[in-house]
């Protein structure tokens, strides 16, 4: 009776041991992936700010369309700075109307001149004249006297005339160029009060409305290539020393269910954002969605490994991250790569070892 009660024991733990949720290590082909999560964004995304401060007039453009390089985009009211430019323009008219225009003040200039050296040339041929008879003892001494002074004085002009046509140029000149810096910087002031764009792109958002109030600090609209999509994507500080550019990444979008998007990484930014302990890192899309639009989020899995025919098992079965329960006892691994549910074992068990589920 004693030997059957044993038997009966011996076959109940049997028996309960084989109805423990188990697994048995297999060999596969194996991926290690680093998680980051997704968001779609224009290339080239960037927001408009104002270089001054004031109140709306207009937006120029609406959320959708396509604009170019230069082209503005919304007015704030600006018309003190018009006005100032405008005076500018007149300034600088009158100016360069009288040091090039037809009216120009040098012309006189140059008719005294031309007249003062005419005086000049005949009154050197009157004193040189004068001279030649006086040495020949001809004439009084009155006479050669007056036409010397008369020549003297015809020198003069003539030198003054030249002085005050130079001084007048270059004073002409200054003026000139002091009408058109003070007209470029009028206009520059008073474009300011219109932002453009600094792309050829697409109007993806407008935050302000005509009639309020616009500073430098507010962002006024936001700007991006109107076909080309980037994947923004944040990987945990922990990972970020194992992305390079180049790496595969496979991207799920919460608005295509059930379809895995290849991309490859672009860039990786270096500076952490100390909120999220986070990296962001740049991916471009080998075949893209039809329709994108800013702001779609999904997961990325970049992959940093891959290996053939290589022994698995579930993560759920480790204990302590590199021990398994077996039915000898604990059991330590050396785990090589790694995916979001499986490690690759490196030693410590083999395909015929069953793995037991650990204890909760």
């Amino acid at each position: 009776m004693r030997k059957v009660a044993l038997l009966f024991i011996t076959l109940w733990f049997i028996s309960c041991e084989d109805q423990e949720e188990k697994v048995y290590p297999k060999k596969m082909f194996m991926t290690e992936s680093v998680y980051a999560s997704a968001t779609v964004q224009p290339d080239s995304l960037y927001q408009a700010f104002a270089a001054v401060s004031g109140i709306l007039k207009n937006n120029l453009v609406e959320e959708g369309d396509l604009i170019k390089n230069g082209d503005p985009l919304i007015q704030i009211i600006n018309s003190a700075p018009e006005l100032n430019a405008d005076n500018a323009r007149l300034n600088l008219n009158l100016a360069e109307e009288n040091y090039k225009g037809s009216a120009a003040i040098l012309t006189a200039l140059e008719d005294e001149i031309q007249a003062a050296q005419l005086s000049l040339m005949n009154d050197s041929i009157n004193y040189f004249r004068q001279k030649r008879l006086w040495e020949q003892q001809i004439g009084s001494q009155v006479q050669f006297e007056n036409k010397k002074l008369a020549y003297e004085l015809s020198q003069n002009k003539f030198r003054l005339a030249k002085n005050r046509y130079d001084r007048t140029q270059k004073e002409l000149s200054t003026q000139w160029q002091q009408a058109r810096n003070s007209y470029e910087t009028a206009k520059t002031n008073a474009e300011d009060f219109t932002v453009t764009s600094k792309i050829n792109g697409k109007v993806y958002a407008l935050f302000k409305q005509p009639g309020e109030i616009v500073t430098t600090m507010e962002p006024l609209a936001a700007l991006g290539s109107k076909d080309v999509f980037i994947i923004e994507l944040l990987v945990d500080e922990v990972d970020i020393v194992k992305i390079s550019p180049g790496l595969q990444v496979l991207v799920t979008l919460d608005a295509y269910k059930n379809s895995v998007f290849e991309a490859s990484i672009h860039k990786i930014y270096p500076r952490k954002d100390e909120r999220s302990q986070t990296f962001k890192v740049e991916g471009i899309f080998k075949d893209p969605p039809k329709t994108l639009y800013p702001g779609l989020a999904g997961e990325g899995n970049i992959i940093i490994a891959e290996k053939e025919n290589v022994l698995t098992l579930p993560k759920s079965y480790l204990i302590n991250g590199n021990q398994v329960r077996t039915r000898d006892g604990i059991v330590q691994l050396k785990i090589g790569l790694q995916s979001l549910d499986q490690v690759e074992v490196l030693e410590g068990i083999d395909e015929k070892t069953a793995i037991l589920k650990p204890e909760e």
